[in-house]
């Protein structure tokens, strides 16, 4: 009986090291993976996986994240956790010596906090013009073409083809919307 026990928890473990693997390197051109590459690679119990990697991850301020391709999701159905992106995020947040180490400039940072700030505040859907308006005020004219397209490429938002900008997968997953809008109503209010 312990030997059994012994073996189910390698194989447990096993299945955890594989999901590192899948989640931490990237397969495609996007970061993560779909749940179904999961249950594929990971057997029937991939989400009770996961929720030991998320545990696991949790002292180094990581964890598994889940993104669905439509927002609002409460209820999960089978086929929407199967169709769903997995990855790993951190599970805080990250100070202003490492955001230099992440390859990306500070006012490109702060453009796309400025994006995603505005895309809120138009419930989540917003022609581009309007968004590259707002930045133009704070950067170069050319850099708001080029960080537009960056922040597209990089998944954290989306264009429609009428020009219609909207919140993505990526910063639905990894932007604390309710933290940013109060930093944004903190930061304008004036002290008395």
């Amino acid at each position: 009986m312990a030997k059994r026990v012994r073996g189910a928890e390698k194989a447990y473990a096993r299945k955890v090291k594989d999901a590192v693997h899948i989640l931490f390197f990237k397969h495609h051109k996007l970061p993560g993976v779909r749940g179904w590459e999961l249950r594929q690679e990971l057997g029937s119990d991939w989400q009770n996986v996961l929720d030991v990697l998320d545990k696991q991850l949790q002292p180094m301020d990581l964890k598994v994240n889940r993104v669905f391709d439509e927002p609002d999701v409460i209820d999960p159905t089978r086929t929407q956790l199967a169709d769903a992106r997995y990855y790993i995020t951190l599970r805080g947040t990250v100070d202003q010596k490492t955001a230099k180490t992440i390859g990306w400039r500070i006012d490109d940072i702060a453009g796309l906090a400025v994006s995603v700030a505005f895309l809120i505040s138009k419930q989540g859907k917003a022609p581009r013009i309007d968004i590259e308006r707002v930045l133009q005020e704070k950067l170069p004219g050319w850099r708001v073409k080029l960080n537009m397209d960056k922040y597209i490429q990089q998944g954290y938002l989306g264009e429609d083809d009428e020009g219609v900008m909207y919140l993505n997968w990526r910063s639905r997953a990894e932007i604390d919307q309710k933290k940013l809008v109060d930093l944004v109503v903190a930061f304008g209010k004036t002290p008395t």
